[in-house]
């Protein structure tokens, strides 16, 4: 892969970084429009399910649910590395998650690694087309995420 122009460069970071904030902000219109009709998930390292293919509404309805039991979320993205290569494009970005559904002292579980996500250019935006996340460390209570789901009448990851 070539490396990026500069205006691609920043068109991916921002499709990257509306992905973070859109879950934050619980913006689901914006999130849905980030991706095209179908989305590869790799969660394995946070959740240990085997990657899937599903179709985007599917997985951001899902998304919408699982994380509606939680009081906040904070995603945090940084040091992003972008290769183009025409209509394609891989970034690899630094994340730290913060998830909290109450303000107790057990009540927020953190994770921090990285993503590899690829895109396609779209009519007005790159559109996330894959998503791996690879989880490094996590600290906090990780039954905040099922307490959320519970909370919020959820099933389990896809």
């Amino acid at each position: 892969m070539s490396t990026s122009s500069h205006a691609d460069h920043l068109a991916v970071c921002d499709t990257v970084y509306s992905y973070a904030s859109a879950i934050d902000r619980r913006d689901w219109s914006l999130y849905r429009s980030l991706f095209g009709d179908e989305i590869e998930v790799d969660f394995s390292t946070f959740n240990g399910q085997q990657p899937s293919k599903m179709e985007t509404d599917v997985w951001a309805s899902g998304v919408r649910a699982r994380l509606s039991g939680l009081e906040s979320t904070h995603h945090m993205m940084s040091n992003p590395q972008v290769q183009t290569n025409d209509d394609h494009a891989v970034c690899m970005m630094y994340m730290r998650a913060m998830h909290v559904v109450d303000t107790s002292d057990s009540g927020w579980f953190e994770i921090g690694g990285y993503y590899t996500i690829r895109l396609a250019r779209g009519a007005e935006r790159w559109l996330l087309r894959s998503l791996h996340l690879t989880v490094l460390w996590r600290r906090g209570d990780p039954q905040v995420m099922a307490r959320g789901r519970a909370r919020a009448g959820a099933a389990d990851w896809v």
